[in-house]
């Protein structure tokens, strides 16, 4: 048995669309011959207050049946209900409701939980593989709400709308709930039913390195643990041995002259002390063992082991915690959630990348050396783009990976996977999968985390972007992760793009066709009637090469693809490179840049004509020179920019460019939040 998905619905940021959660669509069974957690782990990825913790804690208070409180619903939800009730429209009253889907394998014991699942079954439909409990956790006296809620809006209707909503929020949190059960069928299951008894769950909070014995306290539980289920008598017997003889030592030296001091000012009768040993297990491991570690022979403290190791030590340790501690008497086909939060705290990158493998090899061997049968699934979630990478690479797959983000305020699920990041219609699509799973691991994974996403094909693009960014006053205050990628390449990752709804900026060029004349003369183009361009990008979204007619920009979805549309000082560039020389060409920075990179060519251009215009038809030999040095353009301009103070003298972008991070400021804009009822 394993869990296949979640929806969350009105729980905390997630509402009533884009709240699904996959999990796993078939699970991979966990023998001791081959292990690969890996495939069966669920990694839940997104930027900080996302809403990744939030799958886990909705988890643990379903399972663990801990209380849900008036600050875990979701503040739009409850603000729309509050403007129906102000109007007296009391057509749904506050409530969470999730629903999840198990699914079921051969290897589950058909006699294994049957009177707990049999309700949720479709007994007419044999041939299914999983099954649905539908969770509505809701006010049990709706009337007395209703008139609670009635008196709060009559008696603040004049205050602060702050104020009557915390009223409003205060009287959720009075209201008595109850927890209600219904199977796909919406019907509701009288029976007792817990569902703690079909699924359990390990909460493994990362970032607990708070003291220099921590490490100690959670393996003074595994050592506590062994010894009390397999060693217990004969670790009593010690205990009580050690306490004799203490007591025996103690009395013997110590208790007659105490008493003798004490009956010098009291009689013996009505005062005296007995001196006694008592040393129990706990006592023992927590306060008279000491912890060390062995590097190269020799004895280290724990208060000087590494921040990273310690961190994954006390995953690993509360990972055997949970191992030792599984009752050989649960249910084999109980269902059991590993739940990760955040690993990576304290792990330098190295680490991180390992991460998904080391627990695989750990959970793997404790696995190996036990007869118990446990049925585990493993969640972590994380902002890591390095276990991003482990994970997608130890099971070499974009499966079972959420990625969280937030849109109008609301947290947004979008489930990854092979089949949905390719076009699998094309015939190189398991090429192009390929591609993005070995590229992705060296180059993009930061996309997952970023505000905004900008793609370039060169070098001058990348260096130029980053450097006016950081220099945006709106901009610079977002995470905007640009990546340089050839633009037939890039097309492989629009549709994953597309998945993630981020803001992108596909800066590419014009690459205009020319005849092998217009190449040796250096031929500048003033017309673009019967051009073609050999751009794949372009091509892909103009459905052809001619760009005689082509538009200022594509817009799909997310994705702002543009390029340069428009004539610069009477010529269509056809790189970057040319359209900064034709923008910019009475700036003394790019003449200099010039002049240091090409001395020959800047004085047989431009100094001999005695005019710097002369830049202006002479852009595309400028940027044939350029085209083995665009490294050197943009780290010199780099350069120059660094040493100016002052900003009015450096040059401008283009146009298209300009234009395209509008658009990017626009969309990075905050949206109006709203949401259904």
């Amino acid at each position: 048995m394993y869990l296949k998905t979640i929806k969350i619905k009105n729980f905390r940021k997630f509402g009533i669309e884009n709240n699904l959660i996959e999990f796993v669509s078939q699970k991979d069974a966990l023998s001791t011959d081959d292990i690969n957690i890996a495939k069966a782990t669920t990694l839940i990825v997104g930027k900080n207050n996302s809403g990744k913790t939030t799958i886990t804690e909705a988890l643990a208070k379903l399972i663990e049946k801990k209380a849900f409180n008036e600050n875990d619903y979701n503040f739009v939800y409850l603000n729309n209900l509050l403007e129906q009730y102000k109007i007296n429209i009391f057509d749904t009253f506050p409530k969470f409701e999730f629903e999840l889907v198990v699914g079921l394998e051969e290897s589950d014991d058909e006699n294994d939980l049957v009177t707990n699942i049999v309700p949720f079954l479709d007994i007419e439909n044999t041939e299914k593989k999983d099954f649905k409990i539908i969770i509505k956790y809701v006010i049990e006296e709706e009337s007395i709400f209703q008139e609670e809620i009635q008196r709060v809006i009559e008696k603040y209707k004049n205050s602060d709308s702050y104020v009557l909503f915390q009223k409003y929020l205060e009287s959720i949190g009075k209201a008595k709930k109850i927890i209600q059960y219904y199977n796909e069928n919406g019907e509701l299951i009288k029976e007792k039913f817990k569902l703690k008894n079909l699924i359990d769950i390990k909460l493994i909070q990362a970032n607990k390195i708070i003291s220099d014995n921590s490490l100690s306290t959670i393996f003074n539980k595994i050592v506590q643990y062994k010894y009390k289920t397999e060693n217990l008598d004969e670790m009593n017997d010690y205990i009580d041995s050690m306490n004799k003889d203490m007591t025996d030592k103690v009395a013997t030296s110590h208790t007659p002259r105490i008493n003798s001091a004490l009956h010098a000012i009291e009689s013996k009768d009505k005062l005296s002390i007995r001196l006694s040993s008592d040393i129990n297990l706990d006592v023992l491991m927590n306060t008279l063992i000491k912890y060390s570690y062995l590097e190269q022979g020799l004895s280290i403290p724990q208060g000087q082991f590494g921040l990273g190791y310690s961190n994954l030590m006390t995953i690993i340790g509360e990972i055997i915690d949970y191992i030792e501690q599984y009752s050989d008497d649960n249910i084999n086909s109980k269902l059991n959630l590993i739940c990760i939060e955040e690993p990576e705290a304290f792990m330098h990158p190295q680490m991180q990348e390992l991460f998904i493998k080391n627990i695989n090899d750990a959970i793997s061997h404790l696995l190996s050396e036990t007869t118990k049968n446990i049925n585990s699934q493993l969640i972590v979630t994380t902002h890591s783009s390095h276990i991003l990478n482990s994970k997608i690479h130890t099971s070499n797959s974009f499966d079972n990976i959420n990625y969280i983000t937030v849109i109008d305020n609301k947290s947004t699920a979008v489930n990854l996977s092979d089949e949905n990041i390719i076009n699998s219609e094309d015939a190189n699509a398991l090429n192009d999968l390929k591609f993005i799973k070995k590229h992705i691991k060296h180059k993009v994974s930061e996309l997952f985390f970023s505000d905004a996403i900008i793609f370039v094909e060169g070098i001058t693009e990348e260096t130029l972007l980053n450097f006016y960014i950081d220099n945006d006053e709106e901009l610079s205050k977002y995470y905007i992760s640009i990546f340089n990628i050839n633009g037939a390449h890039g097309l492989v990752y629009h549709k994953l793009i597309k998945l993630l709804k981020v803001p992108t900026l596909i800066i590419t060029d014009l690459d205009i066709k020319r005849t092998g004349e217009e190449k040796s003369n250096f031929s500048q183009i003033n017309d673009l009637n019967g051009r073609e361009t050999t751009n794949a990008t372009i091509k892909h979204y103009k459905g052809n090469e001619n760009i005689q007619d082509i538009s200022s920009y594509f817009e799909d979805e997310n994705l702002y693809i543009t390029y340069q549309s428009k004539k610069s000082r009477g010529y269509y560039a056809t790189s970057l490179e040319e359209s900064f020389i034709l923008k910019n060409y009475q700036n003394k920075i790019l003449n200099n840049v010039l002049r240091i990179l090409r001395p020959k060519v800047y004085k047989q251009y431009i100094m001999r004509e005695k005019s710097i215009r002369k830049l202006i038809h002479s852009s595309y030999k400028w940027q044939s020179t350029l085209s083995t040095s665009k490294s050197d353009f943009a780290n010199e301009l780099l350069y120059q920019f660094s040493i100016k103070e002052d900003e009015e003298e450096l040059p401008i972008l283009p146009e298209y460019i300009i234009n395209a991070l509008d658009w990017l400021k626009t969309q990075l804009q905050p949206q109006e939040i709203t949401q259904e009822v």
